[in-house]
């Protein structure tokens, strides 16, 4: 997982702590979350105050950390830049959201077909179930 991290400060056990700032939840998808801090064992050539770009593993071991300021730019040119959201953008944005209807859609109608299967059953097992309390009574009589 991917971390958006400020260093705080370096302690004197040449530990380094870091603050995190935002996780990464999907492409591009991103949750801010200031409620970690995260202490390195080891020292980092970073001053305090720097952003930095931490990938960890699922168990929180860290796997590299960069310095975030070029990772930053290319988001601001990406977004923010005076042409960002001109009309490729837009297309590519309407492309992806008719593919997630046409997905949904699509797994709606398996729900639906599901369901009326389901409800076919039922309806059968209540007509077995009718015709063998109906046989049990002619059998008792």
């Amino acid at each position: 997982m991917l971390y958006l991290a400020q260093v705080k400060k370096k302690l004197p056990l040449g530990e380094t702590e870091l603050q995190i700032l935002a996780y990464e939840t999907g492409e591009n998808v991103w949750q801010l979350d200031t409620s970690e801090k995260l202490t390195l064992k080891q020292d980092i050539s970073l001053q305090e105050g720097v952003l930095v770009l931490v990938e960890r593993e699922s168990n929180g071991t860290v796997i590299s950390i960069q310095e975030a300021k070029d990772w930053i730019l290319s988001i601001l040119q990406q977004y923010i830049t005076k042409n960002a959201i001109n009309t490729k953008f837009i297309a590519e944005e309407k492309q992806k959201i008719e593919q997630w209807r046409q997905e949904i859609t699509v797994q709606n109608l398996e729900l639906n077909r599901r369901f009326l299967e389901i409800e076919t059953r039922r309806e059968e097992l209540q007509q077995l179930e009718q015709s063998l309390k109906s046989k049990q009574q002619e059998l008792q009589n």
